[in-house]
Parts: structure tokens; sequence; C-alpha cells
């Protein structure tokens, strides 16, 4: 079950929700056919709860929104992106660690 915290992104929502969020926003760039994104999708959902009001988690379905996976370049899933400021800060791909991850986003939050 996905956390209620996790924001499902879209064309139509990406600007309000990422480009615009006074908090940074990782980007979770997935597929539903891809084993590492499910396997990495429980490991978001924790962070989510653990840091919400600190970070956005949100996740975006290449398939349903192309335009997005090309405009930033999206070549493998799963592909995470930091954005703080609307713009992107960091970028990891593959399956990572919960570890990995918050080492990651650690260095944005205030």
């Amino acid at each position: 079950m996905a956390s209620a915290n996790v924001v499902t992104l879209s064309s139509a929502n990406f600007d309000t929700e990422v480009v615009k969020s006074a908090v940074p926003v990782l980007v979770d760039f997935w597929a539903e056919w891809c084993g590492p994104c499910k396997m990495i999708a429980p490991v978001l959902d924790q962070i989510a709860d653990e840091q919400t009001g600190k970070v956005k988690i949100a996740k975006l379905n290449v398939d349903d929104s192309p335009d997005l996976a090309g405009k930033f370049g999206i070549r493998a899933i799963p592909t995470l992106l930091i954005f703080q400021g609307g713009v992107v800060k960091e970028q990891m791909v593959g399956l990572l660690s919960k570890k990995d991850i918050q080492k990651k986003l650690a260095a944005y939050l205030g």
C-alpha cells in the first residue's frame, strides 16, 4: 500500500507539485512493469512518512508521462531526481538502499 504522503505526478500537476514546491522534492520516475521500481517503492513510502513537511516524495509513471521522462533525459528506471527550487540538484539511477537515498537527501534538508 502506497503512503498517503507520496504525491502522484502528471504533466498537469508537475509545475505545482515540483517546480513551485517550498521544500525539496524527490521524484521517482518508474513504471508498473519495472521490478526494481516495485522494490524501491516501500523505501520511498517510509521516507515520505518519516520526512513529512521536510521533503516531498513524488512518483511519475514514465508510461503515462513520456513527455516529462524525455524532458529530464530519463533512460533507465527507477531514476530518482532531487529538485530544489524547481531545479534538478541530484540524480540517482537504479535500486538504492534507504540509507543511500537518505544520505543524498540530507544535503537538501534545512
